[in-house]
Parts: C-alpha cells; sequence; structure tokens
C-alpha cells in the first residue's frame, strides 16, 4: 500500500506506543511523516527509525496542550514539508484514576489539559492547513472506555475525555465534509503500550463496581491485549484512499472485549 506517496502526516504522541506504530505505518506507505512528542529522545529515535528505512521525517518536541507549542509545531511542518494532509491525533495521558471526591482539580484538568484541549489544539492549528491542501484526513485515537465500557474505577477524568474525542470526530465530520476532510476515531481496548506508565491509581479501587468477566475477556486473542501494530493499520487504512467515503465514524479495535463489558 503506497497511495500516501506525496501526503506529509502529522502524529502526536509518536514517540512510542500506537502513536509511533502509527508513524511507521505511514511512513512506509508513503507519507513523509512530523513525528511529535513531548520526550525528545524518544521522539528522535522514532524519526531516525523511520529515515532508516528510507522514509522521510520531522521530529518535533512539544506538549499538544500549550498553543505555543502546537504553533511552533505546525509551524516546522510547513516550513519544512510544504503541505499538511492527514493528522493523527494520538497524543494522551491515563493521569490518575481516583474515585471522584479524592480526585484534584490539577489532576483533574491535566487529563482534560492533554487528552482533550490537547486533540482541540492539535485540529484547532492543523485543519486550516488541510483545507489548504484541498482536504485530508484526520484519525482521532480514543478508546473503548467512555463509549463502550464504563467499569474502569476511578477513570473519570479520562473516560470523560474519551468520549467527548467521539463527540468531536462526530461534529466535525459534518462541518469539515465540504472541504473535503474526513474524520474518524479509533477506538482500542487492551493494547500493549506504555501509556499504564502515566497511570496513577489511588484508591481506585473504592469506585469498582463488583463485575465477573469470562476467563480470557478478548474473545478473538483468548484474553491476550492486541498488539499497537494493530491500531496502526486501522489507522492507515482511515488515512488511505480505501476509506474515502468513511466519516465521523468511531471504531471499535477490542478483539470484542467491549462486547463483553
Amino acid at each position: 500500500m503506497n497511495d500516501l506517496i506525496g501526503k506529509v502526516a502529522l502524529v502526536t504522541g509518536a514517540g512510542s506506543g500506537i502513536g509511533k506504530a502509527s508513524a511507521l505505518a505511514l511512513a512506509k506507505a508513503g507519507a513523509a511523516v512530523a513525528v511529535m512528542s513531548r520526550t525528545a529522545k524518544e521522539i528522535r529515535a522514532t524519526a531516525a527509525e523511520i529515515e532508516a528505512a528510507g522514509g522521510k521525517a520531522l521530529a518535533v518536541t512539544g506538549d499538544v496542550s500549550s498553543e505555543a507549542d502546537m504553533a511552533a509545531a505546525i509551524k516546522a511542518i510547513i516550513s519544512g514539508f510544504g503541505r499538511l494532509d492527514i493528522v493523527v491525533a494520538n497524543a494522551g495521558i491515563n493521569g490518575v484514576w481516583a474515585p471522584i471526591e479524592d480526585l484534584k482539580p490539577k489532576e483533574w484538568d491535566q487529563t482534560i489539559g492533554i487528552n482533550l484541549r490537547g486533540t482541540y489544539m492539535t485540529l484547532h492549528l492543523a485543519i486550516p492547513h488541510l483545507k489548504r491542501a484541498g482536504g485530508g484526513a484526520i484519525v482521532v485515537v480514543s478508546s473503548i472506555n467512555g463509549n463502550r465500557t464504563f467499569t474502569t474505577p476511578g477513570a473519570s477524568a479520562y473516560a470523560a475525555t474519551k468520549a467527548a474525542q467521539v463527540a468531536m470526530v462526530q461534529q466535525l465530520a459534518l462541518e469539515l465534509g465540504d472541504d473535503g476532510i474526513r474524520i474518524n476515531a479509533v477506538c482500542p481496548g487492551a493494547i500493549e503500550t506504555q501509556i499504564d506508565d502515566n497511570t496513577d491509581k489511588r484508591r481506585s479501587k473504592a469506585a469498582e463496581v463488583p463485575a465477573v468477566f469470562p476467563e480470557g475477556d478478548v474473545p478473538i486473542t483468548g484474553g491476550e491485549p492486541g498488539r499497537r501494530e494493530d491500531v496502526a493499520e486501522l489507522v492507515l487504512f482511515l488515512c488511505g484512499n480505501g476509506s474515502r467515503h468513511i466519516t465521523g465514524t468511531p471504531v471499535y479495535i477490542d478483539g470484542g472485549q467491549s462486547l463483553l463489558r
């Protein structure tokens, strides 16, 4: 699949996990890829891996929730590649999982800031360039949490951001359709990534509702989590010509996990 030759993509949160796998997949398909993360070492490694495989990459360090950082990132992309056609808004954290009465306002604000404000800021500043390019594709990485499942104890802030991302996608699908811009959401279940490193659980069990799930609660894999490459392949499809008539759609990629919850 190389229908992305000549296209330029931005992937946020591309230092590891789903973001990195998506950036590698887009580059393999022919796109020049700007990779963004708050961690300079990680993002330079992603860019180097793309270039070592013969692709074009630009490493950008910044916080997606910062207007100044995001504006600088977009400016660097346009300066370096001249256009922008694809956006994968992947950057996010799990944040603090705690009962709502224990969750501190600053903890709530941090999760909302990175996951939701960060998605807004990415799209707010990128979309004018997609319009100038004559259209494009956007993929927002949401979750089954806050959409199909609500059984993660203490994850009220995280679930709220993930539900809001899907609402944004559906709202913007209509707003951007006349400009030839498609926007969809991918909603992963359990995936082998490092996002748990950004999870701080504090008395989350106090918010848990007892539930018994079947043994191996990811039916298609016998309980094993999916791979980041599984999600990356879906992202690639949603960015390419094969999905040209798909917009405003949340796609669940969880091996059937959310159907049991």
